[in-house]
């Protein structure tokens, strides 16, 4: 699953540790879902959707697998 956390934290000018801080996750999970290698329960994109002030799908973008 592709996602645009990278670029939504930019706008807000927050880091890894940060976002992490505020979700009340661990920087390692942010990485981890930045790189497409762990997808957030429905809880945790909600609230990253609700911090960013946008809907679950404009972060987070389902791939059609081959």
């Amino acid at each position: 699953m592709k996602n645009t956390i990278k670029v939504e934290r930019a706008k807000k000018d927050i880091t890894q540790a940060g976002l992490a801080e505020q979700l009340g996750v661990s920087r390692q999970t942010i990485n981890a879902i930045e790189k497409g290698k762990f997808v957030p329960s429905t809880a945790l994109a909600l609230k990253m959707a609700r911090f960013f002030e946008c809907k679950v799908e404009d972060i987070f973008l389902l791939e059609e697998e081959d």
